[in-house]
């Protein structure tokens, strides 16, 4: 396994580098690197570390969403709230519309099979706009009319909404009744993780001053550390409840995060930020070639011609419901066409749950995770590459 993850820093170092230097996002070639050396190619990552795959991925996830938090200023997010909300289920709910309209007729699959696609396809990528987003706000893009914000809160909200209709999509594709109480899971999961993160946030600021007043200091390093168990602990408790209490760790973690910052002082906040954002260069290489590892590229092969024309499709509708959520904002048309450009690419919800029907035994499976892999193919490199060479012309 160290070997393995040796490899992953060592070949997702030097193929972001190149990427880099052919004017292309470091991530592409990141997410080059995980297909060079994952299975479908040179096959270097030895079965443990694929077996973990998922959790050192969300690892890394983590690492970039205590960063969101500790860069989100919560006044700011106050002044745009609507927009926010409309972006964590409008956009989502249009693209699953297409796949429900348009795959039957496309793919030849039944309704309850194109809602499940949809949910596996609906989801924008916090792993490609997170850091991109919190970025802009450390350099001031943007943030005059809060829109990185906006996308940031939009997108962090917007998974928990699509995971929850996919689990409810799962049930119905096997038979099982769906009660009204699985789509109740969407508000709660949200609530619950905003308030038990922010009051974690809250205690932990007082127990710092606490430490503070009584001249018992704990460093940058170990403040971090501390912050990372805690946040490790919020996703086991959402996997403990899986089942029993909808609950959205990732939420709880932005939500402590942002709460800790309203309540501790800047330069404290400024100097852990820094420190988190030395974290994630490491974790963003693991992130990204573990994705293009976990893409199998065989598996475009069965999609052909509908699944792109499907797929550029339900983009373009998507895009009205980007549009339609910024509606009554002070945003002129060139910010709404970059905050739907920063809502195009899939990426790491995708490599989650795109296998997930295949191993449930669906006879929709195979041709959902063929899709699946398709969307990563085309849209992480294409909102990556549309969001950095567009924010400096369009904001």
């Amino acid at each position: 396994m160290l070997t393995s993850l040796g490899l992953i820093l060592l070949f997702g170092l030097l193929f972001a580098n190149l990427f880099q230097r052919l004017r292309l996002p470091p991530i592409i070639g990141m997410l080059v690197a995980g297909v060079f050396i994952g299975p479908v190619a040179f096959n270097l990552l030895d079965s443990q570390t694929l077996a973990v795959s998922a959790d050192l991925r969300r690892i890394a996830l983590i690492v970039i969403l205590l960063k969101a938090g500790l860069t989100l200023n919560l006044s700011d997010l106050k002044k745009v709230g609507r927009p926010a909300i409309l972006l964590a289920f409008l956009p989502a709910s249009f693209e699953l519309l297409a796949y429900y309209l348009f795959a039957p007729i496309l793919l030849g699959i039944n309704q309850i099979e194109a809602l499940l696609m949809g949910a596996v396809l609906a989801a924008v990528s916090p792993a490609v706009v997170v850091p991109r987003m919190v970025h802009m706000i450390e350099n001031g893009i943007g943030t005059e009319k809060q829109i990185p914000q906006i996308i940031l809160a939009g997108a962090s909200c917007d998974d928990i909404f699509v995971l929850v209709l996919f689990s409810t999509f799962t049930s119905m594709a096997q038979g099982h009744a769906v009660s009204v109480f699985s789509f109740l899971q969407i508000p709660i999961s949200i609530f619950l993780g905003l308030a038990i993160g922010a009051l974690l946030g809250l205690v932990l600021a007082k127990v710092w001053k606490w430490l503070t007043k009584r001249q018992k200091h704990m460093t940058g390093t170990y403040k971090v550390i501390l912050l990372l168990a805690l946040s490790f602990m919020l996703m086991g408790i959402e996997n403990s409840l899986q089942g029993h209490v909808p609950f959205s760790g990732l939420l709880a973690v932005v939500s402590m995060a942002a709460a800790l910052k309203l309540k501790s002082p800047q330069g404290l906040i400024a100097n852990l930020s820094d420190q988190m954002g030395k974290v994630w260069q490491a974790a963003e290489i693991v992130l990204f070639v573990l994705v293009g590892a976990a893409v199998d590229v065989r598996y475009t092969l069965e999609a052909g011609l509908m699944a792109v024309i499907l797929i550029f499709g339900a983009l373009l509708i998507r895009t009205f419901g980007v549009i339609l959520s910024l509606q009554g904002t002070s945003l002129t048309v060139k910010e709404k066409l970059f905050c739907v450009i920063a809502y195009l690419p899939k990426a790491t919800v995708q490599a989650a749950i795109g296998s997930v029907p295949l191993s449930l035994g669906l006879e929709s499976g195979p041709i959902i995770l063929a899709v699946a892999v398709l969307g990563i193919l085309i849209t992480a490199p294409l909102g990556a590459i549309g969001i950095d060479y567009s924010y400096k012309k369009l904001l």
